[in-house]
């Protein structure tokens, strides 16, 4: 069984191509993943991202939800996350 990123993933569909093209396996890809997510973030546009509003107010800066994806209300978003164009997280998840 092939468990490399080639041909476990097509990585047409990702913006973290690039990054995943790096390595041979999956799991050598998570120790640098949160940083690669906040690169990623910050070359969104805001035309087509927001940053949503925690429970206390604050503006979460590491967090990027596309302005045509639904989330939940009951949904749990840690950062640093994309929620990418027509995703739908439903209730409850994490």
């Amino acid at each position: 069984m092939d468990i490399t990123i080639k041909a476990l993933y097509d990585l047409s569909h990702t913006l973290a191509k690039d990054y995943l093209e790096g390595f041979m396996y999956p799991w050598e890809a998570l120790s640098g993943i949160s940083d690669m997510i906040l690169a990623i973030g910050r070359t969104l546009s805001m035309e087509e991202f927001y940053h949503p509003v925690d429970e206390n107010g604050l503006l979460r800066e590491d967090i990027w939800i596309a302005k045509d994806a639904t989330v939940f209300k009951s949904a749990y978003l840690g950062g640093p996350c994309i929620i990418g164009h027509e995703t739908e997280v439903r209730h409850c998840a994490f």
